[in-house]
């Protein structure tokens, strides 16, 4: 069983910052997609963000100039820095990587992100 490894998640204000990570065994990480998703309460999961094997990045137009993905190849790690966070972006973030031709994917556990006054 592949295991992703994430952290990063809390409790912030709103327009406060978090930085959340992600890492993959490295024998799949690098030639792998990376995407963040999320799941509110009550909500389906929803795609957030997510990065090509090549570093080419994309996002959901909610959170487009807020969060940045990226990714370290050397350190089989992918981040996602959330900043001017909102209320809305309240949800447990979960890492999913999956490989060429979708011949795997795997997700992490889930992180909790928590936007409260």
């Amino acid at each position: 069983q592949v295991q992703l490894v994430e952290s990063g998640g809390g409790l912030v204000q709103p327009g406060g910052s978090l930085r959340l990570s992600c890492a993959a065994p490295g024998n799949i990480f690098r030639n792998a997609a990376m995407g963040w998703y999320r799941q509110a309460p009550g909500k389906q999961r929803e795609w957030v963000a997510g990065i090509t094997s090549g570093g080419n990045p994309n996002y959901a137009d909610s959170v487009k100039g807020r969060f940045t993905i990226s990714r370290d190849n050397a350190k089989n790690t992918v981040y996602l820095q959330m900043i001017s966070l909102k209320f809305e972006d309240t949800a447990v973030y979960y890492c999913n990587i999956m490989g060429p031709l979708r011949r795997y994917e795997y997700w992490g556990q889930g992180t909790q992100v928590t936007v409260s006054s």
